[in-house]
């Protein structure tokens, strides 16, 4: 299990491979919520997203033990790839992607701009199989997107930053796809504050995660999902991720107009480029406020900023700006 010590360490680490992002808030989005609401902009991290902390510690970690490879392999539908490509070139060590054929264009071009070869499958089930087995040559490591000790760990790092540079937060949000950053988040918030409230996200187009929780087990979608939140579009959770959840305070699953809706707010209201897949994580928050009775300060984790061309047409199709949010926006699935 991973410990909130691995998690500071890992900060030390990876501290000369990454930027330290910034905090953002809107005071407009705090006024009609009635809450302060704080962003954790790893939108704006290398790579475009927060993928870049469990990949970098992977691999500074193999360096700590003088046990570097000659080769990497990942499979990834987009900003875990870019993030394995950019540390593998940071080690000058070469990388080859396994993916489906959906990873979002723009996602695919940044992976192949650091250097690494990418290999398209017709599902990401084929591609996991396939990088199962390219990782077993000699001298080849494989680094899974969020199934491991290393990954979880310094996806934690982004928690752990966030909550130093914010004080008094009582809920911090994040969203789920493998549950990498999310597990991390429940492990370093709940070591820093016990009473700080972790809360996650998930598409219901893609959810997994929630239907696991609510059975008990691990549970593996038969289909590869349709969601315009492409990082949280995983097949299933794992075994090291998996128990970490199960201590979560609250999970919600949301739909695809939601993830449409929050998507064109935070670009309006944040000025900044957010991907789909953490835009969704404020339906939960919004969720999640309209149980408290008190005052709330609320941390997100803005994980990423990569949108292909295509998801922002059907983002943008039609103009949801009209119906300004609320607490009254709450959906309880």
């Amino acid at each position: 299990m991973v410990t909130f010590t691995d998690i500071k360490k890992a900060q030390e680490l990876i501290a000369p491979y990454i930027k330290r992002t910034p905090i953002v808030q809107s005071s407009l989005l705090n006024k009609w919520l009635g809450h302060e609401i704080f962003f954790k902009a790893e939108c704006l991290q290398t790579t475009g997203a927060f993928k870049l902390r469990g990949a970098t510690h992977f691999l500074a970690q193999l360096k700590k033990q003088d046990i570097l490879p000659k080769h990497i392999v990942a499979n990834s539908s987009g900003n875990h790839a870019q993030a394995v490509a950019y540390a593998g070139a940071l080690f000058n060590i070469p990388v080859t992607i396994y993916s489906a054929q959906n990873i979002s264009a723009i996602k695919a071009a940044a992976t192949e701009s650091y250097g690494a070869t990418l290999k398209r499958f017709d599902t990401r089930l084929e591609a996991d199989a396939e990088v199962a087995i390219a990782g077993q040559q000699p001298d080849t490591v494989w680094i899974p997107p969020f199934n491991h000790p290393y990954i979880i760990a310094g996806q934690g790092t982004a928690s752990f930053e966030a909550l130093k540079q914010t004080e008094d937060i009582d809920m911090i949000a994040a969203p789920c796809g493998g549950g990498g950053l999310l597990s991390g988040t429940i492990i370093a918030a709940k070591a820093i504050n016990k009473h700080i409230q972790v809360v996650g996200a998930e598409p219901l187009a893609a959810n997994d995660a929630a239907r696991s929780l609510r059975e008990g087990r691990i549970v593996t979608l038969e289909h590869a999902p349709i969601t315009l939140a492409d990082g949280a579009a995983t097949p299933s959770i794992g075994e090291h991720t998996f128990e970490v959840l199960k201590t979560i305070d609250a999970f919600y699953e949301v739909d695809e107009l939601d993830i449409i809706y929050w998507t064109q707010w935070l670009h309006h209201l944040l000025k900044l480029h957010i991907e789909p897949t953490c835009a969704m994580t404020m339906q939960a928050v919004v969720n999640w406020l309209s149980t408290q009775t008190t005052k709330k300060r609320v941390m997100v984790l803005a994980s990423g900023g990569n949108i292909s061309q295509l998801s922002m047409q059907k983002i943008w199709h039609q103009d949801r700006l009209s119906n300004i949010p609320s607490l009254h926006l709450a959906k309880h699935i």
